[in-house]
C-alpha cells in the first residue's frame, strides 16, 4: 500500500504541538537550577552563621584583640572574631563577623595603618567588584537571546501562515486532510480491489467524469456531488476510494469525521471551509471523508439534545457541497457503517444522493481477495484457495488479509520455505476461536467435550438441509473447549424453515449428547443456547414462520438511543401476542432438542465411536469424519 506521499502542509505536526525540548537540554536547564538553589541556600546559611557588628563595636574589638583576621571589600568589613563562651567563661568560640565602614570612617586616613599596626599580615583589601559592568554583561546577553527566540518564533508563525501548517495557534482552523499523490508511487487501481465487481462497474462512470468532465458538462449531464460508500468494517470503502483516485490520476483528500471535531467552537467549521477550499484549487479532485457519521448524525435529537461544535461542522459541510458549481471537478465520497443515524438533509439528491452499498464478499469474491494479498506470498502445492473461500464465510477483506498473514508468519516461525494448508489451518483457527490454551483438564471432562462435540457432528451429518461438517476439534481455544467447522457449499443469500429448524437441531446436538452418555443437564452449553435461542425469535418475530402466530412481523425498536434516535422503545404488539411468541420459542427448541436426541440415539454405536476418536486425535477433519461415521446420505454434489 503505497503511503501518502504530498500531504497538506497541516499534516507536519498533526498534533499541534511543538517538539518537545531535547532531553540534554532539559537535563543542564535542571542542573542549573539545582545549582543557583544550591548557591542561595548556602549563602543564606552563611549569613546565617554571621555576627552582624556595628563600627563602635568592630573598633572595640579590635582595639580588644578579639578581631583575627580582616578582609576589605569596599565598604564592607568581614572576617573572624574571637569571644568568650557564656557557658563556660574558659573556652572561646571563633566566629565570622561582618560589618559596614561609615562613610566618616572612609576619610580617615589613620585607619587603614591602625587596622594594618593590630593585625598585620592577617588583613587585606580588595578592589570593588564592577558589579555595574557584569549585570550590563547579563542583560545584553539577556537581551540577545530574547531577540533570537522571538525572530525563530516570528518565522515559524510565518512559514505556518504561508503554508497553511496545522500546528500551532494560528493552525487550528486548518484542515488536518491527508493528500495522497498517485504519481509518486505505484497508484492504487481496481486492480487492487477485488470482489467487489459490481461496484466498480458503478463508480467507474465517476472515474470517466474526472478523466474528461467535459464531455459530461456539454451534453448537460449532472455527475452525482457526493457518493456514500455504507458496509461492514473491514469491506474495503476506503480502498475504493483510493482506487477511483488512482484510476482517474486525481489528487485524493483523506480525513476522518472525527478530526473536524475539537473542543473550541468554530473550529470544524473553519475546516471544512479549507478543506473544500484546497480541494476546489486542485480540483479535479477526490475528497474522501471517512467515518462520516462521527460528524453527520442527526441534528438536535438523542439524549442530551444536539453538539453545538457538531452541528455547526455538519451544518458547513451541508453548505459546501450546495455551494459546489457545475463547473467544480469536485467528487466528495464518504463511507460509514451506520447510515441509519445520518442526517437527513445529509443524504438528499444534490449531496450525497448516491448510495453504494460495500457488503461482505461472496466465495468468488473472497477467493478473487485471497488471490490479491497471496501475490507476493510462496504457496504450498497443498493450498486450495477455493476451499479457504468456502471456510471463511462471513469474512471481509481485512478479515482475509489478516488470516494471510498470520498464516505467513506462523510458516516464517517454523521455519517453512512456503505457506502451507496446516498454517493456514493454524490462522484460521487462532483467528476464529483464539489461542490455544495450554491447560490440563480432567479425563472426565475431556470425554464430557468429545460427547459434545461429536454430537454436534452427528447431528449435522445425518440431519439434512444442515452445513456439511468439515472439521472437529476438542483443543481448548479463547473461551471454548472445543469447536465443530461445518463448510457451506456455497453463499447462503436465504434461509428456509427447513433449513432454520435444521440448524437448531445442530445447535442442540451437543447437549442432548451429553444428556444421553451422562444422564444429566451440562452448564457449558450457554453459547449453544443463546444462539439457538436467538435464530428461534427471528424465525417467530421476523420471518414469520410460526404458524400459529401467522406471516406478521413482531418487531422491536432496537435503536440505540444515544445515536441520534428517541429514548423510549415502542413494541408494536400485545402482552399476550408477546406471551405466544415465547411460547412458539419454546416449541421450536424443545422440538429441535427432541430431533437431536433422536437422531443421536439412532446412531449412538457411531456417537461413541466418533467420541474416542476425538479423545485419541483431538482434531479430526472430514476425510477421517468419513471413515468413521461414512459418506452423508444428504450431501450434496459439488458444483462446478
Amino acid at each position: 500500500m503505497d503511503q501518502p506521499s504530498s500531504p497538506l502542509p497541516s499534516s507536519q505536526h498533526p498534533s499541534g504541538v511543538p517538539k518537545p525540548m531535547p532531553r540534554n537540554t532539559m537535563f543542564f536547564i535542571l542542573l542549573g537550577v539545582l545549582l543557583l538553589l544550591a548557591l542561595f541556600l548556602s549563602s543564606n546559611r552563611s549569613s546565617i552563621n554571621t555576627r552582624k557588628l556595628g563600627w563602635g563595636e568592630f573598633r572595640q574589638e579590635l582595639d580588644a584583640g578579639n578581631i583575627i583576621n580582616v578582609n576589605a571589600i569596599g565598604t564592607s568589613f568581614s572576617g573572624k572574631i574571637k569571644s568568650s563562651d557564656h557557658q563556660d567563661p574558659s573556652k572561646t568560640n571563633i566566629t565570622n563577623f561582618s560589618t559596614e565602614i561609615p562613610l566618616t570612617a572612609l576619610a580617615d586616613q589613620e585607619l587603614e595603618k591602625h587596622i594594618y599596626t593590630k593585625l598585620g599580615k592577617d588583613y587585606s583589601a580588595s578592589p570593588v567588584p564592577d558589579i555595574l559592568g557584569t549585570l550590563m554583561i547579563v542583560s545584553m546577553i539577556a537581551s540577545v537571546g530574547i531577540v533570537i527566540v522571538f525572530v525563530f518564533m516570528f518565522r515559524r508563525t510565518r512559514d505556518q501562515i504561508l503554508s497553511g501548517a496545522g500546528s500551532g495557534l494560528l493552525g487550528f482552523g486548518r484542515s488536518p486532510a491527508r493528500r495522497y499523490n498517485n504519481n509518486a508511487n505505484r497508484p492504487t487501481t481496481f486492480e487492487d480491489v477485488a470482489g467487489l465487481d459490481s461496484i466498480k462497474n458503478e463508480l467507474l462512470e465517476i472515474v470517466d467524469y474526472l478523466k474528461d468532465p467535459q464531455k459530461y458538462q456539454r451534453m448537460g449531464a449532472r455527475v452525482p456531488k457526493g457518493t456514500l460508500l455504507v458496509g461492514p468494517p473491514g469491506t474495503g470503502k476506503t480502498l475504493l476510494g483510493r482506487a477511483v483516485a488512482g484510476e482517474a490520476g486525481v489528487p485524493f483528500f483523506s480525513i476522518n469525521g472525527s478530526e473536524f471535531i475539537q473542543m473550541f467552537a468554530g473550529v470544524g467549521a473553519s475546516r471544512v471551509r479549507d478543506l473544500f477550499q484546497t480541494a476546489k484549487e486542485a480540483a479535479p479532485a477526490i475528497l474522501f471523508i471517512d467515518e462520516i457519521d462521527a460528524v453527520g448524525r442527526h441534528r438536535g435529537t438523542g439524549i442530551g439534545a444536539g453538539h453545538d461544535e457538531r452541528e455547526q461542522t455538519l451544518n458547513q459541510i451541508l453548505s459546501e457541497m450546495d455551494g459546489f458549481t457545475p463547473s467544480e471537478s469536485v467528487m466528495v465520497m464518504a463511507a460509514t457503517n451506520r447510515p441509519d443515524v445520518l442526517d437527513p438533509a445529509l443524504l438528499r439528491p444534490g449531496r450525497f444522493d448516491r448510495h453504494i452499498t460495500v457488503d461482505r464478499p461472496t466465495v468468488k469474491g473472497r477467493e478473487a481477495i485471497f488471490k490479491v494479498h497471496i501475490r507476493n506470498i510462496p504457496l504450498a502445492s497443498d493450498v486450495d484457495l477455493n476451499v479457504l473461500a468456502r471456510r471463511t464465510v462471513g469474512f471481509t477483506g481485512a478479515d482475509i488479509r489478516n488470516l494471510v498473514n498470520e498464516a505467513t508468519l506462523w510458516a516464517t516461525r517454523n521455519g517453512k520455505d512456503d505457506v502451507g494448508k496446516t498454517d493456514f489451518d493454524y490462522a484460521q483457527d487462532k483467528v476464529v476461536m483464539g489461542l490455544r490454551r495450554e491447560e490440563v483438564i480432567t479425563p472426565e471432562e475431556r470425554k464430557k467435550v468429545a460427547y459434545h462435540e461429536a454430537g454436534h457432528t452427528v447431528v449435522g451429518w445425518f440431519r439434512p438441509l444442515s452445513s456439511p461438517v468439515h472439521k472437529v476439534s476438542i483443543v481448548p481455544r479463547g473461551r471454548s473447549l472445543g469447536a465443530t467447522y461445518t463448510l457451506p457449499e456455497g453463499d447462503q443469500l436465504g434461509l428456509s424453515a427447513k433449513q432454520a429448524h435444521a440448524q437448531l437441531a445442530f445447535a442442540m446436538g451437543g447437549r442432548a449428547a451429553e444428556r444421553l452418555v451422562f444422564d444429566e443437564l451440562p452448564a457449558g452449553v450457554e453459547n449453544d443456547l443463546k444462539q439457538a435461542t436467538k435464530l428461534a425469535r427471528r424465525m417467530v418475530s421476523s420471518w414469520g414462520m410460526s404458524e400459529k402466530l401467522g406471516p406478521v412481523a413482531f418487531s422491536v425498536d432496537e435503536t440505540h438511543p444515544f445515536l441520534g434516535r428517541e429514548i423510549n422503545t415502542n413494541r408494536e404488539f400485545s402482552e399476550e401476542t408477546a406471551r405466544l411468541i415465547d411460547e412458539e420459542i419454546c416449541r421450536f427448541l424443545s422440538e429441535a432438542d427432541a430431533l437431536a436426541t433422536q437422531l443421536l440415539c439412532e446412531h449412538r454405536t457411531l456417537l461413541d465411536q466418533l467420541a474416542v476418536a476425538l479423545e485419541a486425535e483431538e482434531e479430526i477433519e472430514e476425510p477421517r469424519l468419513i471413515e468413521i461415521l461414512g459418506t452423508s446420505p444428504f450431501k450434496t454434489e459439488k458444483k462446478e
